[in-house]
C-alpha cells in the first residue's frame, strides 16, 4: 500500500514539476497562462489517469468474468476535449488578429506531459518537457528573426488586448455604439 501510494506521490510531483517548467517559460515571458496554470493543468491531467487506471484495475480484479468495462482511454479523450475548452479560453481575436494560439497550445502539452506522468511514462514526460521548452524559446526567437512582420513571431499573438485600449471586448470598442456608464 504505502508503495503504491509513493508511486502515485512521484507521478503527481513529476506531472507538476513538469508543468512547472513549460508554465515558467510562459510565466517568464508575462503570457495570460503561467506558471500555476501550467503545473495545474498537468497535475489535473496526471491525476485523471491515475485515478482511471487505478479505477479500472480495482473493478477489474473485483469483478472477473462479468461483462463490466472500465477504459481508462475514455478518461484520456474527456481530458483532451476538457483542455481544448481551458485553450479556447486562452484565445483571442481582436480587429483581424488572433492571439493566445502558443498559449493554448502549450496548455494543451502541459495536459498531455501531466497524462505520461500520470500513466508512468517519466521518459516521454521529460522528453515533451525538452521539446516544449525549445519550441517556446529558441524557435520563438527564430521566428522573430525569420518573420519579423508576422504578429505570431513578434510576440502579439500571444499577448492579451489590454483593457480599455478598444480591443478588448468590454464595451467601449468604438464598433459596438455602447460606452459604459462611469461611476
Amino acid at each position: 500500500m504505502w508503495e503504491e501510494l509513493q508511486e502515485t506521490c512521484i507521478r503527481l510531483l513529476a506531472a507538476l514539476l513538469a508543468g512547472a517548467c513549460v508554465g515558467w517559460e510562459r510565466e517568464w515571458r508575462d503570457k495570460s497562462a503561467g506558471l500555476r496554470t501550467h503545473m495545474l493543468v498537468a497535475l489535473g491531467a496526471a491525476l485523471f489517469m491515475i485515478c482511471a487506471t487505478e479505477f479500472a484495475e480495482a473493478v477489474g480484479e473485483e469483478n472477473r468474468g462479468n461483462h463490466l468495462q472500465i477504459d481508462p482511454l475514455r478518461v484520456l479523450q474527456g481530458i483532451v476535449g476538457g483542455v481544448g475548452f481551458l485553450g479556447a479560453g486562452a484565445i483571442l481575436q481582436s480587429r483581424g488578429q488572433v492571439r493566445g494560439l502558443t498559449t493554448a497550445a502549450s496548455i494543451w502539452a502541459a495536459a498531455a506531459i501531466g497524462v505520461a506522468c500520470g500513466m508512468d511514462f517519466y521518459l516521454i514526460a521529460a522528453t515533451a518537457v525538452v521539446l516544449v521548452l525549445v519550441t517556446l524559446s529558441i524557435f520563438g526567437r527564430l521566428a522573430v528573426r525569420i518573420f519579423p512582420e508576422s504578429s505570431e513571431s513578434a510576440g502579439e499573438a500571444d499577448s492579451p488586448p489590454a483593457i480599455g485600449d478598444g480591443t478588448a471586448d468590454n464595451g467601449s470598442r468604438p464598433d459596438s455604439g455602447w460606452t459604459p456608464p462611469s461611476n
